[in-house]
Order: structure tokens, then sequence, then C-alpha cells
């Protein structure tokens, strides 16, 4: 089997150390389209978050309401500045035991030096667990058949603004359904089930499995098609959640007090943040590559956006998730690099 890693493509890829395809991405596309295909994710950072007060300090820094997440279940949390910018997303996974926080390749170290600087007296050991568990993802309809007992995910539907408080019931607002598995854990998500093993059972689960892989370029394509954003590519230093659809799935917008509380508030009962995630169609005549993370969108010669992950989609075409201003018309003729844009508004 032909194996091209990341970084034989893009040395300098975030996420070098994993496939980026196995000799044919459009036919994996499809296999996480139409069935279920297994995407080596092993080069996401993990931290795992023991001791007795742990629910309840995430809960305290975190914009999840996690203080009730109860053992084998699994949601996902943003970290905030002071002034509301989204610093950190992560998985949280519960065991009963540990909590374990899976994030970007890279961004967990910039996540265990503020858990770290938040302890103070409180009974939690934050450690980097990167080398302890690997993530792997079964992607596609048929991820479920192979884990039949875990129930789909469950996530809250957003308030309205101006909601009365005390409205918003007090529990995590996306919640996965978690099982011990192989000496780690799977959690159903929405694109699939991620399982987090040990490491060095990496390649005996793979086998094990025998189900079809897929490279990380099959895997984007998916997660574009399903306007899923992504930490440091969807985001800048001034994005805030309500932008780029994080508030669904990882803010509870009632309960308490977290850093940044205060800015996602008040956008949420303004109820127009300032940009927006979207689909872009490329039309493909000048060039047909994908252009890079954070190439302009613009307007005539106005500039009014970036793209984030930009992707060649087996049905779709070109297609990338760009974050724009609020202003910008559904119907605009937009321009990324040599390529015409147009926004997906389906």
């Amino acid at each position: 089997m032909t194996v091209v890693m990341v970084e034989d493509l893009d040395p300098s890829s975030a996420d070098a150390g994993v496939a980026a395809h196995y000799g044919d991405p459009m036919r994996e596309q499809r296999t996480l389209a139409a069935a279920v295909g297994l995407v080596d994710r092993s080069n996401r950072d993990v931290i795992a978050v023991p001791g007795e007060e742990r629910a309840s300090w995430l809960h305290t820094l975190t914009t999840q309401h996690l203080s009730d997440l109860s053992a084998m279940s699994g949601s996902e949390l943003l970290v905030l500045s002071p002034h509301g910018h989204v610093e950190q997303h992560a998985y949280v996974t519960e065991d009963g035991a540990t909590a374990w926080l899976d994030t970007e390749p890279g961004a967990g170290a910039g996540l265990l030096k503020y858990l770290e600087m938040m302890r103070f007296f409180t009974k939690v050991e934050p450690r980097d667990a990167s080398a302890e568990l690997a993530v792997l993802s079964l992607v596609g309809p048929g991820a479920a058949d192979l884990f039949p007992e875990l129930a789909a995910p469950v996530v809250a539907a957003v308030p309205g603004p101006k909601f009365a408080a005390g409205s918003v019931p007090p529990r995590a607002t996306s919640i996965y359904a978690v099982r011990e598995w192989e000496g780690g854990l799977a959690r159903r998500v929405p694109l699939g089930v991620d399982l987090l093993v040990p490491r060095e059972t990496r390649t005996a689960v793979i086998e094990k499995l025998g189900v079809p892989l897929a490279g990380l370029w099959a895997y984007e394509a998916i997660r574009v098609e399903q306007r899923i954003p992504r930490l440091g590519w969807e985001t800048d230093h001034r994005t805030i959640p309500a932008e780029v659809d994080l508030t669904e799935k990882s803010v509870h917008l009632d309960k308490g007090c977290y850093r940044g509380q205060e800015t996602v508030a008040r956008v949420h009962h303004l109820g127009r943040p300032p940009r927006r995630l979207v689909l872009l169609h490329l039309d493909g005549i000048a060039t047909d590559q994908p252009p890079a993370q954070g190439t302009p969108v613009t307007l005539g010669e106005r500039e009014v956006g970036f793209v984030g992950t930009a992707v060649r989609h087996h049905e779709l075409g070109l297609v990338a998730l760009a974050v724009l201003k609020r202003n910008v018309p559904d119907d605009a003729e937009l321009r990324v690099g040599e390529s015409v844009a147009a926004i997906d508004v389906s």
C-alpha cells in the first residue's frame, strides 16, 4: 500500500506525523462519505486531568458545563482570552477517574500551561499524555454500526437572544457517549467514532478493526463539507466562538462566570457577531490547487476575510471554509487568489 505522509508534501505542516493519503484520496473520501474508514489522527495532543476536583475545576475554567459530566461521557470545550477570543478548543472524555482532553497538534503545550497556571490548591494533576494515548477516527455512516451500544451525539439547540436566565438546562451542550475499548476509550462524535487507544497498541488496533484506511486529506474534505471549524485553521487571534459556529457544541450560555464570558454573552444577546463562517465554492479555472490557509478573500478591491481549510472534494470540487465579514452579501462575487468564489447558501 502506498502511504504518503503529510510532511512528504508539506514539511512545515502542523499535521506532520500522519498519512495524507494512501494512494487514492478521492476513493478514500468516497469511503468516508458512504461507508466507514479509519483515519490516523495520532498527531493530536492529549492532556490528562486526573484528580477528584477535575470536573468542577474544568467547569470554572472553560466555556462548557462540566460540573455534572458523568463517567463514560464526553463533550467539547473552549478556553477563551479575557476578551472572549478563542485560545483553545478540545474534546473532553471522562472515564470516571480522568478527564482526557485531546486537541490540535501543537496546541497541547499551550493548553497544559494554562491549566497548570490555574491549579492553585485544586486537587488536580494535569499532565501531557500525548505519548500515552493516540487518537484514531472511524468516519462515515458505518462507524456507528461498529459500536452500536454508543448512543448518537446529543447537541442542544442554541437559545435565542435575551433568553430567560435558568432556561438553559444545567448540563453540557454536547454530550458524546463513551465506552471502554481495547485498553482505551471509544467516543461517539458527529463524524463517527473516535478511539483513544494506548499508543503502543495503535498498529494492533488498526489491524484488529480491519477497516479501510483513509488519509487526513479525506478526513479534512468531509470536515469541510460538514462545515466543522478547526482551531488554528478557521480561527485567528481575534476569533470569538459565535463567528465560527463553536457556540452550539462548546459553550454553555447560562452557566456563570468564566474567562471571556462577558464578550460571549454580549455578542449572543446582540445577535450579530462581526464575522461568520461560510463554505466557498471556487471556480478552479485559473488553478485547480486549493489555496493556502490564510489566503485573503476579496470583494472588489477590499479584503473581507480569509480562507481557513481548502480541499478538493470528491463531489463538490474545489471548496473552502472561510471566515468573512458579517456584511458580505450571500450573492457576492468574491475572489480567492486567482479563483472566483461563491458562498454556498444551502
